[in-house]
């Protein structure tokens, strides 16, 4: 893995992204030379170890859980 991102970029992610293996709000973006894949905060906790190893881009939004408004 090449980078990790924690601040927000360009393409932040919205309510309307979401996980590809459960379909819950994405938090987090991974970004494969083959694709990117969405995860909320579960799923992609559960396949980091898996895909960091090839992950180009690893980008975290799951601190947002956490805001309090």
């Amino acid at each position: 893995m090449t980078q990790m991102t924690d601040s927000a970029i360009d393409a932040t992610l919205t309510a309307l992204d979401r996980c590809d293996s459960c379909g819950a709000q994405a938090y987090i973006r991974v970004t494969l030379a083959s694709g990117e894949l969405l995860f909320c905060a579960h799923h992609g906790a559960k396949f980091k170890e898996k895909l960091s190893g090839q992950a180009i881009e690893w980008h975290d939004e799951t601190a947002r859980l956490q805001e309090t408004r």
